[in-house]
């Protein structure tokens, strides 16, 4: 397989997933918070709440041991595959590039992460989930 635009087709589909990820971590805590002070009964469903909390930990883990995301990874492979400098791309690949990826040090990232995983977890503790249907 030598195809430049396939390379950066997937690596476009890998952004976007990563991308994806990243609005269930944030938005799932505003939906869980949210969702139990309206009383929106799905939002302590076993599966989304395990889903939710193993999402950020793993971010949370990478952060503190230093490794960079696997999708991150394999996006700029793709896009070394594809002869692309990994910074220029797509439309796709520009805006959700600015949306996801921010210039700050290491530490910035990891205190963020951890901060957010504490939050995940106090949510786990204020609003309990919910470990069979009722």
């Amino acid at each position: 397989m030598n195809d430049p635009p396939l390379y950066q087709a997937l690596a476009d589909a890998v952004l976007m997933l990563h991308v994806g990820i990243v609005v269930f971590v944030i938005g799932g805590l505003v939906v869980i918070v949210v969702g139990n002070l309206r009383s929106w009964h799905w939002v302590n469903g076993i599966a989304f709440r395990l889903a939710h909390l193993t999402a950020i930990a793993i971010v949370a883990a990478e952060a503190w041991l230093g490794v960079t995301c696997p999708l991150t990874t394999l996006e700029m492979w793709l896009r070394t595959k594809g002869r692309a400098v990994t910074y220029d791309g797509s439309f796709v690949e520009h805006w959700l590039r600015r949306i996801l990826y921010y210039d700050a040090p290491p530490w910035a990232f990891t205190l963020g992460y951890s901060l957010f995983a504490l939050a995940v977890a106090a949510a786990w503790w204020r609003f309990r989930p919910r470990l069979a249907r009722r």
